[in-house]
């Protein structure tokens, strides 16, 4: 049986192959040359790097090209493991939104590196370039869907759709994560099921861990001069917390996990506006350290209404045909 990483480096590849393909043929259609970013992009990081790429002439041109390509075939690899990792732990997408997410995450890839590194400015692109650009990358996630769809592992093929109790219990796990991100990821471990052989079971280490995580940030929100929750890398984090919090608790009930990741992070997005607000109308009110442990306070009852049920529900064993 193909695994998880195998699978990803199979849809990858296709994804790939689909993707020059349907480059190949608008240029073939179009008469364009083919793009020069690639080459680009490796020039900017090797200045960043204060590396001098060898050869001159043809032959560092030569180079330069090669290096291109193999960055984008790192990408298009990179991107199919990691959906084929997402699949594996209970998100299965609809065909069409999982292609469209995936082409997303594979242009945001390469758009990102073009931005980051001064190349070009994604945002002056013209309604032309951004139909070049998005084109063959909705090809990839379609031939990274397509493999991932047809290649499902022992345990996707005992997921089961997620229940509207699942789904609650996530929006709430949202919730919590928005005021302390820690949360998101600690309290579906902190209550993780003790039986054996329970899914979702993990070591005491682990908790010990979790829980000195949210002892951290509870303490570091009290500090002065902490950005808002809701600047750029913060809230980011905090989403992707909420994103596993969802992810943990359906696989916990071998649940599919699309619809209890997606309500966690709109959780956590109105999580972090909610407590912004509240920490800004207690101002002048209470004592910041007071209004934050209330904050902490009803955070921590957030996570444990949502975590702590069904934590040690017994489930059925799926035993494949043979």
């Amino acid at each position: 049986m193909t695994g998880t990483f195998a699978r990803g480096l199979a849809a990858g590849a296709a994804g790939s192959v689909a993707l020059n393909a349907v480059s190949y043929l608008d240029m073939a259609l179009r008469g364009r040359p083919a793009s020069t970013v690639p080459e680009q992009v490796v020039d900017a990081l090797a200045a960043r790097m204060e590396w001098e790429i060898p050869g001159r002439g043809a032959v560092r041109d030569a180079r330069r090209t090669a290096l291109g390509a193999l960055a984008g075939t790192a990408n298009g690899l990179g991107v199919g493991v990691l959906a084929s990792v997402v699949r594996s732990l209970g998100v299965r997408l609809p065909a069409p939104v999982g292609a469209v997410l995936a082409g997303a995450a594979s242009a945001a890839a390469t758009d990102g590196a073009v931005a980051a590194l001064g190349v070009g400015d994604p945002r002056t692109w013209s309604a032309g370039a951004w139909l070049t650009d998005a084109v063959p990358h909705l090809a990839y996630g379609v031939g990274v869907q397509t493999v991932l769809g047809a290649v499902p592992t022992p345990r996707e093929r005992a997921v089961v759709p997620a229940r509207a109790g699942l789904v609650l219990r996530s929006a709430v796990l949202g919730l919590a994560t928005g005021s302390r991100s820690a949360l998101g990821f600690a309290a579906p471990i902190v209550t993780a099921p003790t039986a054996a052989g329970a899914p979702g079971r993990v070591s005491t280490k682990r908790k010990v861990f979790s829980v000195a995580g949210v002892v951290v940030e509870m303490l570091a929100d009290k500090q002065p001069g902490m950005p808002p929750r809701t600047d750029g890398a913060a809230m980011v984090a905090r989403l992707l917390a909420a994103a596993e919090g969802g992810g943990r608790l359906a696989a916990r009930d071998r649940a599919n996990g699309a619809l209890p990741v997606t309500v966690g992070v709109a959780g956590a997005l109105a999580g972090s506006y909610a407590g912004l607000g509240w920490r800004r109308w207690a101002a002048g009110r209470l004592p910041d350290t007071a209004a934050a442990l209330i904050e902490d306070g009803v955070a921590l009852a957030l996570a444990a209404l949502a975590c702590l049920p069904g934590r040690n529900r017994r489930h059925l064993t799926v035993i494949p045909h043979t």
